[in-house]
């Protein structure tokens, strides 16, 4: 005689089994949708910061001290001007996410992409919040005001002497997070005039381009 009471139990527990399966399936169909979701979400809000186009308007910047300086599209300027560095550079953001600068350091010379950038918690702080919108241009600037720090006299050499200046920014999306470090090139062309060039780009919160 067939024993109803086993086969019942049976049943139910290959059910219960299947049923476990198709929700396991949807859970992770649904964690895989989430995590597509946010790193979509984070590439809509990634900043990217290049050098500006050289047809580019011409943009006016003030420091602290009310020195002005005027940059032409994809350019740059370095200035020592008694015990002070001017440094500014036009920029870029050719990604869809609005850019906040968050500090930076400058060296003498041409440092190549085999030089690794100075720890974050090195660089320099800005005195104010820099914001270059997405797909739009905007400026860096920074200045070195203590002449017994020491970049300072090499970098100062390096403007008299007409040498390339290597310089890291370190920016966020507007949240502060995906924070990038991008090497930026200030080379000399002409009479007191500097091109800006970019070198290479750090992801310091995710898998980096390379």
């Amino acid at each position: 005689m067939t024993d109803w009471a086993t086969t019942a139990s049976l049943a139910t527990a290959a059910s219960t089994f299947v049923l476990a399966l198709v929700t396991l399936a949807a859970v992770r169909s649904a964690n895989r949708s989430a995590r597509t979701a946010e790193v979509a979400l984070q590439e809509q809000r990634r900043p990217v910061f290049m050098p500006s186009r050289l047809g580019d308007p011409i943009q006016k910047i003030m420091f602290v001290d009310q020195h002005w300086v005027h940059v032409d599209g994809g350019r740059g300027s370095a200035e020592h001007l008694g015990d002070v560095v001017y440094l500014v550079m036009s920029l870029r953001n050719v990604a869809s996410g609005i850019g906040v600068l968050q500090g930076w350091s400058v060296a003498a010379g041409l440092q190549t992409s085999v030089v690794d950038h100075v720890p974050i918690e090195a660089m320099r702080r800005h005195t104010r919040d820099l914001y270059i919108p997405a797909g739009d241009i905007g400026l860096w600037q920074g200045a070195l005001r203590d002449p017994t720090e020491p970049p300072f006299a090499d970098v100062v050499r390096a403007i008299d002497e007409r040498e390339p200046l290597s310089i890291d920014l370190l920016y966020t999306d507007q949240v502060g997070a995906q924070r990038t470090v991008s090497r930026f090139l200030l080379m000399p062309a002409g009479e007191g005039s500097w091109i800006v060039s970019s070198g290479r780009h750090w992801y310091l919160d995710t898998v980096g381009p390379r």
